[in-house]
């Protein structure tokens, strides 16, 4: 069954109704036609089976034919991963294997190793629309419901006073490659932040404002890993150990 995405506002009582980019897709790339049967997820977590009423270049008109569960549940696990920012595919395929794995959130940071500098306002956005685009595909093909929040790009010191000062109740991670805590000692509830940083590594005065601010600092023993595996890897790791990922 092929699924598309619509935003909540295009959803009401008993019709969807699909963009411009998703009824190109439907009607030019995939040849699908009036009658046929597709499903349509909102980005909230919710799915509908629909009915194709009529296609028109700039949209398509669904009738809703019942509410269904998604092929791939959200975990009990609200997961935000915080990543130095890498260098064009790796950073695109933390993305993409983040929304396979559950994450809820992504947070891209601005830190002093970091591959990749962010130069105005201008170039954040196109970097977060792209990787938007991104998050969006892989969640049609994974069969999640809810899309992936990617933030804007942020010093690494604001993200961790942010964290520190708005999110009581929640575990905070900071994964460092020698001098850590044994990661068999963390404990987590239901919200969990993780912070991995570049190829270079974190800074010393990164790692202490970190744990000034209450972060655990984590080793993991054994591999040496690239940051964009190490990313992916620590995901999997955090969804079997706490989440769904069993």
């Amino acid at each position: 069954m092929r699924r598309f995405y619509a935003p909540p506002q295009k959803f009401s009582a008993s019709e969807i109704t699909l963009g411009r980019e998703e009824s190109r897709h439907l009607r030019d790339v995939l040849r699908l036609s009036e009658g046929e049967q597709i499903q349509v997820f909102d980005g909230g977590g919710r799915e509908f089976l629909c009915k194709i009423e009529w296609i028109k270049k700039g949209e398509t008109r669904l009738e809703i034919v019942g509410e269904i569960s998604p092929a791939s549940p959200e975990s009990k696990l609200e997961l935000t991963l915080a990543v130095a920012l890498l260098k064009g595919e790796k950073f695109d395929l933390v993305i993409q294997k983040a929304v396979e794995l559950g994450v809820s959130k992504v947070i891209p940071l601005i830190t002093k190793r970091a591959d990749v500098k962010i130069r105005d306002a201008k170039d954040a956005e196109k970097k977060l629309e792209r990787w938007r685009r991104i998050s969006l595909e892989a969640a049609k093909q994974s069969g999640r419901a809810k899309l992936l929040e990617i933030e804007t790009p942020t010093g690494f010191t604001e993200f961790v006073k942010n964290s520190a000062r708005h999110h009581e109740g929640e575990i905070f991670i900071l994964f460092v490659e020698c001098g850590g805590g044994k990661f068999t000692e963390t404990k987590v509830d239901k919200k969990l932040t993780a912070a991995v940083g570049a190829e270079g590594g974190w800074e010393n005065a990164e790692i202490e404002v970190a744990r000034e601010n209450n972060f655990q600092i984590v080793t993991f023993a054994g591999r040496i890993l690239r940051a964009e595996t190490a990313a992916i890897a620590f995901a999997a790791v955090l969804q079997h150990r706490f989440g769904d990922f069993n």
